[in-house]
């Protein structure tokens, strides 16, 4: 091939020689360090004494959808159950715009500065569309995040049921592990999903506010029935007149509910999250709650209870996963999508179908 660069008539134009033996390898690069493989034993190590860049890994690691980070994270769970079950579990659910976001800060602040170790699993919506989640929780609880006892871990929903994410339960277990004594577990929002929060803590919190209209809307949902007390927020400037209303409202109708099961009887009070009034009544009524139900037994019973559901909830989990990941299944239930798409076959009756065909292959 010719080069008529190389001719003596073009002397003006210089080309630079080229350089020989270049090195494979960009010698001015820098080389990110491959993270070590942590084992099960490095885990329940660091979370044994309180290592909370190993809890947050660890969180991680029991959220995953990939198999074999779940062995791993069964392996941790079972070594760390032992350590746990010793924390105050407290469940928080209200109306969107309660404020229970600050409350929670306001709350944790409190127990910090009386000493208590804190963990938060706030829960954030996840979206139908994009399955995204924006876990902004830890944005609005900026002196808690601060604070040297409080740890904060937001979790997307992921479409679970109950607005909690499916992993919550395990977490609560390695955080205890790891020696917090308080748990708080922030819901989505209310609604009567919201029962598989209350199958996971040991106090119930409803968060109100007035201004909403009927303040007595939480019985229709079913909500108030499972509440071990009611807080109504934002007591504070020209709302405080309501909040003892809405106070004297929700005691009357707390009344009209049939005795709990544990014998505690459920009561309102009233407080603001912003000037912190009324917040160490509230903590107050969730600290005589657990030691009624220390003392007449309830609160192990219902520890136990909830491991129960948690078995089944996980069976049924386990089993909706293994029917639509099955290779053998993908093909048969498109067809049948189909079929139920042209109105040749019903809606019950296809279910029926692939359930009958689903248990066939695993006999």
């Amino acid at each position: 091939m010719e080069h008529p660069e190389n001719n003596a008539k073009y002397k003006g134009l210089t080309v630079n020689a080229g350089v020989e033996n270049l090195p494979s390898v960009n010698p001015y690069s820098t080389f990110r360090r491959r993270k070590p493989t942590l084992t099960a034993d490095d885990y329940v190590e660091g979370i044994l004494r309180g290592d909370m860049r190993l809890l947050s890994q660890a969180v991680t690691l029991v959220e995953s959808h990939l198999p074999s980070d779940q062995v791993i994270a069964q392996q941790v769970i079972e070594r760390c159950l032992p350590h746990a079950g010793n924390a105050v579990r407290l469940g928080i659910t209200g109306v969107p715009g309660a404020g229970k976001s600050t409350f929670i800060e306001a709350l944790g602040t409190l127990l910090c500065q009386q000493g208590k170790h804190l963990a938060v699993l706030a829960i954030d919506p996840s979206s139908e569309r994009s399955k995204g989640s924006i876990l902004g929780d830890k944005t609005r609880m900026n002196h808690l995040s601060t604070e040297a006892n409080a740890f904060i871990r937001p979790s997307p929903s992921a479409g679970s049921l109950g607005g909690v994410a499916r992993k919550t339960r395990e977490t609560i277990v390695l955080c205890e592990a790891a020696g917090f004594d308080t748990i708080i577990v922030e819901t989505v929002g209310v609604g009567q999903s919201e029962t598989a929060a209350h199958s996971m803590v040991d106090f119930f919190l409803l968060l109100q506010v007035t201004g909403t209209g009927d303040e007595l809307q939480g019985i229709k949902r079913g909500i108030m029935e499972m509440a071990d007390g009611i807080a109504i927020n934002k007591c504070d400037g020209n709302n405080v007149e309501r909040a003892e209303a809405a106070k004297v409202s929700f005691k009357n109708a707390l009344a009209l509910f049939p005795p709990t099961e544990s014998g505690w009887k459920p009561y309102a009070v009233t407080c603001s999250a912003i000037e912190g009034n009324g917040i160490q009544d509230v903590w107050n009524m969730v600290e005589e709650y657990v030691t009624f139900a220390r003392e007449n037994g309830y609160l192990n019973h219902l520890r136990t209870q909830q491991a129960k559901y948690w078995m089944y909830e996980t069976i049924n989990q386990n089993l909706l996963d293994g029917f639509y990941k099955s290779p053998a299944m993908e093909s048969i239930i498109q067809q049948t999508e189909a079929r139920v798409l042209n109105n040749e076959l019903s809606s019950f009756t296809a279910a029926y179908n692939l359930l009958q065909q689903y248990g066939n292959l695993n006999k």
